[in-house]
Formats: C-alpha cells, sequence, structure tokens
C-alpha cells in the first residue's frame, strides 16, 4: 500500500498540489485521472521521490520516504518497476538487452540467470519470440509490453506506468490494460497509473483518485464513477457523448431497480 497524507507542492508561488490526501491500496490498479495540467504527473513525481514536497508525507506499507536516508531510497527504488509514457527502451540494445538493464544493474544473479529471468518477464508479456530485435522492428504496442517485461523484472512491490495509453490504438490499448491489471493481481504489486483514458477507467479502475486543479475532488471506483454526483468529476467524466449514454442507462436501471 501507498498512502500520501495532506501532500502540498508548488512551484514559484504556485500551488501545483493542494493539501492531497489518498490511499494507493495493493493488489488493485489505482488511477489517478484529470485534465491536463490538473497535478497529477506531480503527484506521482512526488510519489515516486524525484519531486520533494513542500509539506505532507508519503508512506509506502508504512515506512516514511521523506525521512529515508539515501541507502534506504535506493533500496526502495528496488521495489519499484517504472512504465514510462514513451517506453524509454534503449535503442541500442535488443528488447531481451532492455529486460536484463535493471538486472545487471541491482542483480547479484549470475548473467544466466538474468537471462532466464528476462525471458521469463518477455514470455509473460506474450514477446518471447521478440528477444533478438531492437525496438525498431517491433510495434509501439510491442514495445510497450517489453516495457512492462523490464518494469516487472525485479519482481517489483509497486508499479508506477504513465500514460501507459498514449500513441496506442482501441485494441492495442485494451491489451496492454488488461496485462497491466492481469499481472497487478497475479504479483500482488501496488500498481498506481497516471492517465486521462477514459477506456482505461471503465475497464480496469479499481480504486480511482481524480484531481483537480491540484485537489483531491473524489476517490472510487469504476462502478461508482458513472453516478458520482461530484459534478467536477461528471463534467471530466462525460465530456464524449459515449460516457453520457452510459450514464442514462446506469440511472435507468438504479430507477427500475428502486421500482420493484
Amino acid at each position: 500500500m501507498v498512502e500520501v497524507k495532506d501532500l502540498t507542492k508548488s512551484f514559484e508561488g504556485r500551488t501545483v498540489l493542494n493539501d492531497v490526501s489518498a490511499v494507493f491500496e495493493t493488489g488493485k490498479t489505482n488511477l489517478i485521472i484529470g485534465r491536463s495540467g490538473s497535478g497529477k504527473t506531480v503527484l506521482i513525481k512526488n510519489i515516486i521521490g524525484l519531486i520533494r514536497p513542500d509539506s505532507g508525507n508519503i508512506f509506502y506499507d508504512g515506512r516514511d520516504l521523506l525521512k529515508m536516508n539515501k541507502h534506504e531510497l535506493n533500496m526502495l527504488r528496488r521495489e519499484m518497476g517504472m512504465l514510462f509514457q514513451g517506453s524509454a527502451l534503449f535503442d541500442s540494445m535488443t528488447v531481451l538487452e532492455n529486460v536484463m538493464f535493471p538486472l545487471d544493474m541491482f542483480s547479484s544473479d549470475t548473467v544466466k540467470d538474468r537471462k532466464k529471468r528476462a525471458r521469463f518477464c518477455l514470455d509473460r508479456v506474450n514477446l518471447s519470440e521478440a528477444g533478438n530485435l531492437y525496438p525498431s522492428e517491433i510495434s509501439g504496442g510491442m514495445m510497450k509490453r517489453a516495457a512492462i517485461a523490464r518494469a516487472i523484472a525485479l519482481n517489483p512491490q509497486y508499479l508506477f506506468c504513465d500514460e501507459p495509453n498514449s500513441g496506442l490504438d482501441p485494441k492495442t490499448s485494451l491489451v496492454i490494460d488488461d496485462l497491466i491489471h492481469d499481472i497487478t493481481h497475479e504479483y500482488n504489486i501496488t500498481t498506481v497509473i497516471n492517465t486521462h483514458d477514459m477506456n482505461s477507467v471503465m475497464n480496469i479502475g479499481e480504486n480511482i483518485i481524480f484531481i483537480k486543479e491540484g485537489i483531491k475532488e473524489w476517490q472510487g471506483t469504476k462502478e461508482e464513477v458513472i453516478t458520482s454526483n461530484n459534478q467536477a468529476l461528471n463534467d471530466f467524466i462525460f465530456a464524449s457523448d459515449l460516457f453520457r449514454k452510459v450514464r442514462k442507462v446506469e440511472l435507468h436501471e438504479q430507477e427500475a431497480e428502486k421500482k420493484k
């Protein structure tokens, strides 16, 4: 579990996060949603220690990130997996070498065992045939899967994903969503996803935090998001005709249940 309490962060006098508190649950896909500029990226950067907040606390299963020394912070980061928006694979390395990269940096296993682990991770994301290829030789969806394989190479307890579906077509996005969701449950990871993709919200949103102008406006599940009475959330969620229609259906079904 990752918990943030009363988190505040400002840049040059402008408050970007304002007293944000939230719990990101273990074994669930925790989504941070909000418009561009709402503060969700700054929130994730604070959580993983890239930015230090002005005030507040960040706990990793009870361990206070902000009180850790350099060694403790480095040890914590070995427990984290990162999936970056642009995949961030090294062009000069094969897919297998990319997945091995964190193992080469942090694992004391033999080269043989590191390769075995990397191949296992590639097989887990259905990329066993692509190990000898370079990033330029595979599709965008395959690059994201390779990045997921690299992110789980060290058996992380915490997985952070920044816009994992950026640049992908809807079908491939669903594949990536399902893969992240399955891995989260399979390995009981605390997964935190920064996204504005409403399809992801409705597909895998087990715990959703909605940020508006640096303030946590709402927290709930994908089932609750459709029928929420929070006006700011509704304005964000139902910006498209599709989700307005979904809401009408949900409300109609609720009324029908009440009349029974």
